[in-house]
């Protein structure tokens, strides 16, 4: 599998603080943006593939979600997160 747990303890130890911090948006956003890379990467190669294709669009929203909050609720953490992951806007 493309995601074990030891693959999710790295992303939440370097984005959320701590390895057993996995509710912090910082570390939520960082899961979902790997997780949108991974699958992007598949449908570049399966463009038929219409249910990961679905499951991307609410992986972006998602995403899209928790940055808003963060955006509202701390603006710092907010720039801090996009130029960690090299997110635009």
């Amino acid at each position: 599998m493309y995601l074990d747990q030891a693959k999710k303890q790295e992303i939440f130890g370097q984005y959320g603080g701590a390895a057993t911090n996995t509710g912090s948006a910082e570390s939520q956003i960082a899961l979902f943006s790997f997780r949108i890379s991974h699958l992007t990467e598949h449908l570049k190669k399966n463009h038929k593939d219409f249910k990961t294709a679905r499951a991307l669009t609410k992986l972006v929203g998602k995403r899209r979600a928790l940055l808003d909050y963060l955006y509202d609720r701390d603006i710092n953490r907010y720039r801090a997160i996009i130029k960690a992951l090299g997110l635009r806007k």
